[in-house]
C-alpha cells in the first residue's frame, strides 16, 4: 500500500472525528524506538546462483506517541530495514499508526482504534493457529512471526461479562518473500508484483473477525471468528510470456473459527489452540476444509541451584488434518505433524540476560531443526540479540528440501532511545 495513502487517511481521520482536530490540548508525548545493525552468516554455500553466504544491514524503528487531556492519543510506528544482500528484504512498512479512543457505556468501557495495528491472539509459543488478523512479513524471519501493520478499525467492549472485540479490516497485505539473491527461498522466486485474488475486490475486499475472551478462574478463554481474505497465500505456477516458470501468489476466501485455551494450575500452564478453516486451499491446489490444532504445556522452575534464574520449559504438539497437503506456515516445515520443545533460561540480572533453546522436528519426516537464542542489555541504551538456526535435516519431499543448506548465525546490535 502507498505510503502516501497512510498520510492522507491519517490526516483525514484527525479532521473528520470530532474533537481532534481543533482546540487540541496536548497532555504528553514520547519519542522513543531504536536502530540496529545485523550481519547474518551462512556456514554452508548456497544451493541457488547468486544467493551470497552472509548478509548485513540495518533496522530503524522509531516510535512517537502522543496523548490529549482527554486521553486521547495517536501513535505512529513506522519499519525499515536496508538488507545489502536481498533487495527485496530491503522495505519499509507502517507496523502502527492508529487513533485511540475509549469511554464509558453504562457499566462497560468502549474503546476504538482506527488506523494501522498490530493484533496478537494465541497463547502457544511455536505457531499461533488462531492469529489471523496481520500478514506475516516473512523477509524478516524464517520462522514467521514478524508482522506487517494491517489496516482497520478496531472496536472493544469490555464489562464484567468479558471482552468482545469487533474488527473492519477494508485492505489486504500480500506476503512478503524472500528474493532471488536471498537465501530460506524455494527453487523459483514467488513473484511480489503478480498477485491475484479470489474476490473481484481484490486487495480492498472488506474483511471481517469477532473476538471474545474471558476469564473464569484459573482458565482464560478466547473465541474468534474470521472471514474474509486469507493471509497464507497459494503458490500458483504459471509460464511467463517468455516460456519461463514463474510462482504467483493467490489468495482465496476463508472462513475460520478458531479456539484459544490456557489453564493456570501452579506452576503449569496447559495450553490449546485449534481452528476450522473453509476457504483454503492444500499443497496440491485444492480447496479443501481442514482442522489444526495445537496442544502445548509449559511449566517455569523458579529459582534453579538456589539462584535468581529462573527455568520455563515447553512442548507443544501440532496437528493438521490434511496431513501432507499441509502447505508450509514457516520456512521450513508444515506444522502438520511436529514435536515442538523449548527452555528459556531467565538470569533476573540487572542486564535482563535470557538464553532460548528450542527443538521442532516432524514427527512423520525427517525435517528437524535446532534454535539457540541470547539476548542482554549491555547498558542503558544498547542491547545485544544473538540467533543460531541449525537445519539438521529437511526430508526430501518437503517444499523447502532447497533451503537445507541455510542454516544461519545471525547478530544484531541496537541502540534505543
Amino acid at each position: 500500500m502507498p505510503r502516501a495513502v497512510f498520510v492522507v487517511v491519517w490526516l483525514w481521520l484527525l479532521s473528520v472525528i470530532p474533537g481532534t482536530s481543533a482546540g487540541i490540548e496536548i497532555a504528553h508525548y514520547d519519542f522513543s524506538g531504536s536502530i540496529g545493525i545485523e550481519g547474518r552468516w551462512y556456514p554452508e554455500s548456497a544451493l541457488h546462483p547468486g544467493q551470497r553466504d552472509h548478509a548485513s544491514g540495518f533496522v530503524l524503528e522509531p516510535e512517537f506517541y502522543i496523548e490529549d487531556v482527554k486521553g486521547r492519543s495517536f501513535t505512529l510506528a513506522p519499519f525499515f530495514r536496508y538488507d545489502a544482500a536481498d533487495p527485496r528484504r530491503t522495505h519499509a512498512d507502517l507496523r502502527e499508526a492508529y487513533l485511540l479512543m475509549f469511554g464509558a457505556m453504562g457499566d462497560n468501557e468502549w474503546e476504538l482504534r482506527l488506523g494501522v495495528d498490530q493484533v496478537f491472539w494465541g497463547v502457544v509459543e511455536s505457531q499461533r493457529l488462531v492469529d489471523v488478523i496481520n500478514q506475516v512479513d516473512f523477509v524478516e524471519h524464517p520462522d514467521g512471526t514478524a508482522k506487517l501493520g494491517q489496516p482497520m478499525a478496531h472496536a472493544t467492549l469490555s464489562g464484567d461479562w468479558g471482552v468482545l472485540e469487533l474488527f473492519g479490516l477494508p485492505y489486504h497485505r500480500a506476503r512478503t518473500f524472500t528474493g532471488r539473491r536471498g537465501r530460506l527461498r524455494l527453487p523459483l522466486v514467488i513473484d511480489d508484483d503478480n498477485i491475484r485474488y479470489e474476490s473481484a475486490a481484490e486487495e480492498w475486499h472488506l474483511d471481517y473477525a469477532v473476538r471474545y475472551s474471558n476469564s473464569f478462574g484459573p482458565l482464560d478463554l478466547g473465541l474468534s471468528v474470521f472471514d474474509g481474505t486469507n493471509r497464507e497465500t497459494a503458490a500458483q505456477l504459471e509460464i511467463t510470456p517468455r516460456g519461463e516458470l514463474n510462482l504467483v501468489q493467490y489468495y482465496t476466501q476463508i472462513r475460520q473459527f478458531g479456539l484459544d485455551a490456557q489453564l493456570i494450575l501452579g506452576d503449569w500452564l496447559f495450553k490449546l489452540e485449534a481452528i476450522q478453516r473453509a476457504g483454503s486451499l492444500d499443497l496440491r491446489g485444492r480447496e479443501e476444509d481442514y482442522v489444526a490444532t495445537v496442544i502445548g504445556v509449559e511449566r517455569t522452575l523458579y529459582s534453579i541451584f538456589d539462584s535468581v534464574a529462573d527455568i520455563t520449559l515447553f512442548t507443544e504438539w501440532h496437528y493438521d488434518d490434511r496431513d501432507r497437503d499441509a502447505p508450509p506456515s514457516r520456512s521450513p516445515g508444515t506444522f502438520e505433524n511436529e514435536l515442538f520443545a523449548a527452555a528459556r533460561l531467565a538470569f533476573n540480572d540487572v542486564r535482563s540476560t535470557e538464553i532460548v533453546a528450542s527443538f521442532i522436528g516432524d514427527l512423520g519426516r525427517s525435517s528437524h531443526s535446532l534454535a539457540f537464542g541470547l539476548d542482554r542489555r549491555l547498558s542503558d541504551s544498547w542491547s545485544l540479540h544473538l540467533e543460531t538456526i541449525v537445519l539438521l535435516g529437511i526430508d526430501r519431499e518437503d517444499i523447502h528440501y532447497s533451503t537445507r543448506n541455510d542454516s544461519f548465525i545471525e547478530l544484531n546490535l541496537s541502540y534505543n532511545f
